[in-house]
């Protein structure tokens, strides 16, 4: 199936069920800010062009390796937000960008012949491609949802706007197919509803309430699984330096991980409107879903 056909299916897939959330939320709490839905609006044009270039890494550099790339928006997000909002990153992001980029040098197979993908060096360009479209997602996202009793709203809003713009993308690459065709729809509909939708309203939930620690531990199950999956479910074999390379990332990520601060504090605070958090970024960005 093409990338943009993917994308537009997973988002679209995902609208009904986040819609409903979404009317809930709006009943209890009333409408959000429209600064707010416009941030996120934007955020989603980003989601889309995320989702594109994730599946033409996977078309490259197979499932595994393609999600461990799309993960660096953990080391990212603190940089381009140093960029663009002039916060400082702490000595753990300085130090986590050269073992990250090693990792990215030893993936793209440009140190070996005979790497695994069909295109190693094209697949590492757009898995980074991927890493910076979702890590400016994330900050987006994160800067127009600062109520956090409302997870399904704002990405309602940014998954409707990520069907729309994933469409134009595929109807000017010329790779978009809206018509549905099983099983493969019936996997994108599988895939809405546990990433698109549970996943992300769990992490939403979960990941300002964890301690520190547990999240740095949390955040290697996806892409290891993701590398381990592809092996067994999907035949793929990376080489061995390219397994160092994942292991240089995921060692990017916990170093970068590690220096968050303490987990949750109270569920009532954060539930109290006159306590809204201010934060524009986690102390621990989400995973690549």
């Amino acid at each position: 199936m093409a990338p943009a056909t993917a994308a537009v299916f997973r988002c679209a897939y995902a609208l009904p069920l986040l819609g409903a959330l979404a009317w809930r939320e709006r009943r209890r709490y009333g409408p959000a800010v429209a600064g707010d839905r416009r941030l996120v609006a934007v955020a989603g044009v980003f989601f889309a062009a995320d989702l594109v270039l994730w599946h033409y890494a996977i078309e490259d550099i197979g499932a595994g390796l393609s999600t461990v790339l799309g993960n660096l928006q953990v080391v990212l997000v603190p940089l381009i937000a140093w960029l663009v909002l002039s916060e400082r990153p702490s000595g753990r992001i300085l130090l986590a960008l050269p073992i990250a980029l090693s990792g990215i040098v030893l993936i793209s197979g440009a140190l070996e012949r005979g790497a695994f993908g069909d295109d190693p060096a094209r697949g590492v360009a757009f898995g980074i491609a991927t890493g910076i479209s979702y890590a400016i997602f994330i900050l987006l996202l994160r800067r127009g949802n600062r109520d956090d009793r409302r997870p399904a709203g704002p990405l309602f809003d940014a998954t409707a706007v990520s069907a729309v713009v994933a469409v134009g993308i595929g109807l000017v690459v010329g790779d978009v197919d809206l018509a549905p065709a099983w099983p493969a729809h019936g996997w994108l509909l599988c895939l809405a509803i546990s990433s698109q939708v549970l996943g992300w309203l769990l992490i939403s939930v979960s990941l300002p309430r964890l301690p520190a620690a547990l999240t740095s531990l949390l955040l290697c199950v996806q892409p290891v699984g993701s590398v381990l999956l592809g092996v067994v479910l999907l035949g793929e074999a990376p080489s061995p330096l390219q397994i160092a390379g994942v292991g240089c990332i995921l060692a990017g990520l916990l170093t970068v991980a590690g220096g968050g601060g303490g987990g949750g504090g109270s569920g009532a605070n954060r539930h109290d409107p006159a306590r809204r958090s201010s934060r524009t970024a986690p102390d621990t960005e989400p995973v690549q879903t």
